[in-house]
């Protein structure tokens, strides 16, 4: 099952179900489904969202190609937004082994022996951040942002997942977890301005039940980043790398630390960008993962 939120011009936001090309609008406030989020809390269990997800389907009258929502945002015309609104977004760091790789290289000047990124990777406890709140989030073909006191601001593609209540995941999204990596060389404690700012976060373009999904680490995940109409950077990974299974970040992400149904949860990228491909505005990026589709995002330059 998959599930959308989109935008009518005189109607707001609605909940879809992605049924092929097609998104049926299964938006009910007497049935208490006026967002994504809001299902999820009823519901709670992927289980219940899927069944609840089919009833509502079923029962659906307005249906729209999702071509004519797959654009960009505009005030007059309907469009796509993020897959859902949700309460919070984490992040998870170093849950690749390429992604440890990367950034000890990053982290000093040679007759380095062990720094902070390899104790992360075979630390027991992972490493897990508060990201984003919905207000940073962004949906499909929406702008992606770079800090304006940044010079090297990076992609960093991730699936991610989302988290009904008493830790249930309920389904998957993809997440790009952009981070202004230059910010955070200068100092491992300026993480939170290098991971927070407008348009830090981007996720969809739909949600995906955990049963339609199956094995999360069983998925390809590339990413394209174009400028000029030209691709400049390709880079793929299967999330079967990933050293951290997605159940167990949840457990940590709940250990004293209650989330509310709908809590994302972008569980680290094996992709890294070369320095020589950081952001600019006017980019195009493009992510795909197995079973959900392709995200797609315009990347623009923030104000300072």
């Amino acid at each position: 099952m998959k599930l959308c939120q989109f935008f009518l011009p005189g109607r707001g936001k609605r909940v879809g179900v992605v049924a092929g090309d097609t998104v049926l609008d299964v938006t009910s406030p007497r049935a208490g489904v006026t967002s994504v989020v809001e299902l999820i809390a009823g519901c709670g269990t992927a289980a219940r969202l899927e069944s609840r997800a089919r009833a509502l389907a079923r029962a659906a009258r307005r249906r729209l190609p999702w071509a004519s929502l797959d654009r960009a945002p505009a005030a007059r015309r309907p469009h796509l937004l993020a897959p859902l609104d949700p309460p919070e977004v984490w992040g998870a760091g170093i849950t690749y082994r390429r992604s440890r790789e990367y950034y000890e290289a990053h982290t000093g000047e040679g007759g380095r022996t062990k720094g902070i990124y390899d104790f992360v990777y075979e630390s027991e406890r992972p490493e897990l951040f508060f990201k984003a709140t919905a207000s940073r989030t962004v949906g499909p073909n929406a702008a992606i942002g770079v800090r304006a006191d940044s010079t090297l601001t990076a992609v960093e593609p991730e699936l991610a997942l989302v988290v009904g209540r008493g830790g249930a995941i309920v389904g998957y999204t993809i997440g790009n977890d952009l981070s202004a990596w230059d910010i955070e060389r200068a100092n491992p404690l300026f993480l939170p301005q290098s991971k927070m700012f407008d348009g830090c976060f981007a996720c969809g373009p739909v949600l995906v039940t955990a049963g339609e999904v199956g094995d999360p680490h069983a998925l390809e995940l590339t990413c394209t980043i174009s400028r000029g109409g030209r691709p400049i950077f390709r880079g793929q990974v299967n999330t079967k790398e990933m050293k951290r299974r997605c159940a167990e970040l949840v457990t940590w992400l709940l250990r004293s630390n209650p989330c509310p149904p709908g809590t994302v949860l972008s569980t680290g990228t094996g992709i890294l960008v070369p320095d020589e491909h950081a952001l600019t505005d006017g980019d195009v990026v493009e992510i795909t993962l197995d079973r959900v589709g392709t995200l797609r995002n315009p990347v623009r330059r923030l104000k300072g």
